[in-house]
C-alpha cells in the first residue's frame, strides 16, 4: 500500500512505526478510555460517551502529549466506531486523522483498537449477527487508508462486551440469556478474528489483545463453593477458547450457535502472533460462597498472580495486563497497587512466565464505572493518572520511574 492523497500527517506517522512490527519484551503504556455502549437511563435508551465526559474530544492532542510526557512510547488508543461510521457504509476518517497526527507529533505509537463496547446507531445489538459483516468492512477500509499501523485490539474485551449485553443485560441489546450470551459472544469473538485475520493478510500486524479477567476465588472450604469457582471460571474462559481453539470449558454452552459460525470461528482460531491482554482490576477479585473479605491489596495481588497461572498452564500464550488501576480501592492505593503488580510481573517473568507489559488504565479519571456505566449521572471515577482537571496525581510520577528505569526494574520495585 502506498498513502497516495492521505493526509501528511499520516504520512510523518508512517515514517514512526513502518518497521516496528515485533513488539517489544516488555511494555509500559497508558490507555485513553473511550467506551460508549448504551444503558438506561429514566427508562430511555441512552448513549454513553467517555471521551465527551472526559473532554478528551476536545483535548486530545494535550492529552497525548501528557501520556508520551511520562516517558511512554506506546498508548491504547482507538475512536468509537460510531464517529468513524455514521451511516452504513459511509466513513468519516476526521478524528482518526487527527488521532494519528497527535501520535506523531508526541512521538507515540498506537496500539489500534475499533470497537468498545458501543455499536454504530444503525445496529440493534450483539447478539443479531449483521453487524460483523460491517464491522469487517469498516476495518477493511481502515486498513485501506492508513497503512502504517501494526498493532491492534479490534474488539475490547469481546467476554465483557458479551457478558454484559447478553448475560447480565445491563448494555447494548439489554438480553439476560444463556443462549443470549452464547450468541452474542461467538458473533464478538469471530468479528475479532475476522479483524485478525484481515490484518494478517494486510499487514505483519499482530493482535495485542485485551480481556477481562475474572478472579474466582472461594471463600469458604465448601464442595458448593469449589464448584462455583470451577464454573464463573470457565465461563470467562470461553472467550479465551473461542479465539484459542480450546475446547470449551462449558459443555453444551454454544449448542444454540449455528454450527457453521462454529466452524468458521474454529477455521480462524489463532495461536501464534499475539500477545494476549488480561485485565484485572481490585474488582477483579470475586468472593465466592461468603461475602467478600476485607483484602490488603497485598492479598489481591496475590490471587491475581495465581489466577494468571492457572490461565497460562491451560493457554500457554504471552500476556500483558492490558489494562489496570485501582478501580474500586482508595485514589491513595494507587501507588501501592502498581508497585504490587510491578513486582508480582517480575515474579511472573522470573519463573518462566511471558509477561509482556503493563498499561494502566486510564491517561485520566473516567465516569460512572462505580456502577459498570448504567447509572449515567456524570460521577467521576478516580482511577487516573491525571485528574479531570488534568493535573498528575503522585502515582503518574511513579510509572514515569517505572517506565524509565532499567530492564530489571520490575525485581527491584519495592
Amino acid at each position: 500500500m502506498s498513502y497516495g492523497n492521505r493526509p501528511a500527517s499520516t504520512a510523518r506517522y508512517s515514517s514512526i512505526v513502518a518497521n516496528t512490527s515485533d513488539f517489544p519484551d516488555f511494555v509500559w503504556s497508558i490507555g485513553e478510555e473511550g467506551s460508549d455502549p448504551i444503558v438506561m437511563r429514566r427508562g430511555e435508551r441512552f448513549r454513553q460517551n467517555q471521551f465527551a465526559q472526559s473532554g478528551h474530544d476536545q483535548l486530545m492532542e494535550e492529552d497525548l502529549t501528557a501520556i508520551a510526557g511520562l516517558g511512554i512510547g506506546i498508548v491504547r488508543y482507538g475512536t468509537p466506531w460510531r464517529l468513524a461510521e455514521p451511516r452504513p457504509g459511509v466513513y468519516d476518517w476526521s478524528l482518526w486523522d487527527r488521532a494519528f497526527s497527535a501520535c506523531d507529533d508526541a512521538g507515540l505509537e498506537p496500539i489500534v483498537e475499533f470497537l468498545h463496547f458501543g455499536l454504530p446507531d444503525h445496529y440493534t445489538g450483539f447478539i443479531a449477527s449483521d453487524w460483523i459483516d460491517g464491522f469487517v468492512s469498516y476495518v477493511a477500509a481502515f486498513l485501506e487508508r492508513y497503512d502504517s499501523p501494526k498493532w491492534f485490539t479490534p474488539v475490547n474485551e469481546p467476554g465483557i462486551t458479551a457478558r454484559l449485553s447478553a448475560r447480565y443485560g445491563i448494555w447494548n441489546d439489554m438480553v439476560a440469556s444463556a443462549e443470549g450470551h452464547a450468541q452474542a459472544l461467538a458473533n464478538v469473538v469471530q468479528a475479532n478474528l475476522e479483524a485478525i485475520e484481515l490484518i494478517r493478510n494486510d499487514r505483519n500486524g499482530l493482535w495485542i489483545g485485551s480481556e477481562g479477567f475474572d478472579i474466582p476465588v472461594a471463600v469458604n472450604d465448601t464442595p458448593d463453593a469449589a464448584a462455583e469457582v470451577a464454573r464463573e471460571r470457565a465461563l470467562g474462559w470461553l472467550v479465551w477458547d473461542l479465539h484459542f481453539g480450546v475446547e470449551p470449558g462449558v459443555a453444551g454452552y454454544f449448542d444454540m450457535v449455528d454450527t457453521q459460525q462454529l466452524d468458521r470461528i474454529r477455521s480462524l482460531a489463532v495461536s501464534d502472533r499475539l500477545v494476549a491482554g488480561l485485565d484485572i482490576y481490585p474488582i477483579s477479585v470475586n468472593a465466592i460462597g461468603d461475602s467478600r473479605p476485607d483484602w490488603s491489596t497485598q492479598q489481591l495481588i496475590h490471587l491475581a498472580e495465581e489466577e494468571i497461572e492457572r490461565w497460562h498452564d491451560r493457554y500457554d500464550q504471552p500476556f500483558w495486563i492490558a489494562e489496570t488501576s485501582n478501580l474500586t480501592l482508595p485514589i491513595e492505593q494507587q501507588i501501592p497497587w502498581l508497585e504490587a503488580f510491578s513486582t508480582a510481573l517480575g515474579r511472573l517473568r522470573a519463573n518462566g512466565r511471558p509477561a509482556r507489559g503493563l498499561c494502566w488504565y486510564s491517561r485520566g479519571d473516567q465516569f460512572d464505572w462505580q456502577t459498570a456505566l448504567i447509572e449515567p449521572s456524570g460521577a467521576v471515577t478516580e482511577v487516573g493518572l491525571f485528574d479531570t482537571a488534568r493535573n498528575p496525581r503522585p502515582v503518574a510520577a511513579r510509572f514515569q520511574e517505572l517506565a524509565s528505569g532499567p530492564p530489571d526494574i520490575l525485581s527491584s520495585v519495592e
